[in-house]
């Protein structure tokens, strides 16, 4: 199955960036969008990232007009998707406008034509049903910004044929990134399975034992191995990406997420985090600067209660043949930058703590808690 020509839907931060990352690595591609002035836009900015990257000399002159002259925009869907072999739509997180797009979509597309979403939440097997090609549709999930973060999650629906997850798989590498399959079609994946429900964890434990922000994220940062703290994160993220990911997590599996009410009041007060200036914390308008965490901060706060959270949905992953261990390490570093493995972090806790620390959890606060049973062997 050869992929040459490319057509990427949508020309957002996503979108551009998925076209630059495969135009540097020889595809022909198409850039597609409503508004011609939209695709400028897109275009300005893919511009902009190759000038950095010759001025950095990772490219040449030469080599930076080779790869913006691949690119071309396109607002009529007919013509954008002429002669595509695989079209990845990269159109806002929303279940009906995906829905809509693709119904169009499938109209006017060649029926050799892959069709690869990339959502980072939302239900592949879904929206592939709605199409004539369920065999032909995978999941795609791409990590902001793409043209820096190495990781693609890989989603198979539940009809998706292996040939295309393959061929998507051989693209992934082809530009340069690092795949990771999702063998089931799960809320989250395995990325923001991991994620998302922690934020909502660390809330949980600021209110139930009385801590500051700073002193939960030290620990994160010095004792679990992340790059940031879980706040520091989640404002980093941005509070709307993280509300849109939690209904949709909630809405298809109560047992992967315990919602916490401050991630709704954060974001419908428009505190998104840095984009917005404020989140968890407050940012000045001049450049972004860095929370300061120490650990002395961290030696105020036992993480337990967000190892457990983490480990006890990296066990379901493993549980309900979504992914192996090694898959969600791999996952875990390269999508959320944590310097050691997570089960290495839960054996330096010790397995036997984290699972008594889940089982008092679930009896105060509800089955949410309740250990998988693979850590339930693994003490």
């Amino acid at each position: 199955m050869s992929i040459k020509n490319i057509t990427v839907l949508g020309s957002g931060v996503m979108g551009h960036g998925i076209a630059q990352v495969s135009a540097m690595s020889g595809y022909n591609v198409v850039l597609r969008d409503i508004e011609q002035q939209f695709l400028d836009k897109a275009m300005e900015k893919i511009k902009w990232s190759l000038e950095k990257l010759v001025t950095k000399q990772k490219i040449t002159l030469a080599e930076s007009d080779a790869i913006f002259a691949r690119i071309t925009t396109k607002v009529d869907l007919k013509e954008a998707v002429k002669d595509a072999d695989m079209v990845i739509e990269a159109v806002p997180e929303i279940m009906d406008l995906k829905m809509k797009v693709y119904a169009e979509l499938d109209k006017v597309a060649d029926s050799n034509v892959i069709f690869a979403s990339n959502t980072s939440t939302l239900p592949i097997t879904e929206i592939a049903n709605t199409t004539s090609r369920p065999d032909k549709f995978v999941g795609i999930h791409f990590f902001n910004p793409p043209q820096l973060m190495k990781l693609v999650e890989v989603i198979p629906g539940q009809k998706t044929d292996p040939q295309i997850v393959q061929a998507t798989v051989d693209y992934v590498r082809s530009v340069k990134k690092e795949p990771v399959i999702c063998k089931r079609d799960v809320p989250g994946f395995i990325v923001n399975r991991l994620f998302i429900p922690m934020v909502h964890e660390a809330c949980w434990l600021k209110q139930r034992q009385n801590l500051t922000l700073e002193q939960i994220d030290s620990a994160v940062k010095f004792r679990m191995g992340f790059p940031m703290g879980i706040f520091e994160l989640a404002d980093f993220t941005g509070m709307d990406v993280i509300h849109k990911a939690t209904i949709e997590l909630h809405l298809r599996d109560k047992k992967v997420i315990f919602p916490h009410p401050e991630i709704e009041r954060l974001y419908n007060e428009k505190k998104l985090g840095q984009k917005s200036g404020e989140g968890f914390y407050k940012y000045s308008d001049e450049k972004y600067e860095r929370v300061q965490l120490d650990e002395g901060l961290a030696s105020k706060c036992n993480p337990i209660q967000l190892v457990a959270n983490i480990v006890n949905n990296a066990a379901w992953l493993v549980t309900n043949k979504a992914s192996d261990i090694e898959e969600i390490e791999k996952a875990a570093q390269l999508g959320l930058g944590l310097k050691k493995p997570i089960f290495e972090t839960a054996r330096e806790f010790g397995m036997k703590n984290i699972v008594s620390e889940l089982a008092e959890l679930a009896k105060k606060h509800g089955q949410f808690y309740e250990p998988d049973p693979l850590l339930v062997s693994m003490q």
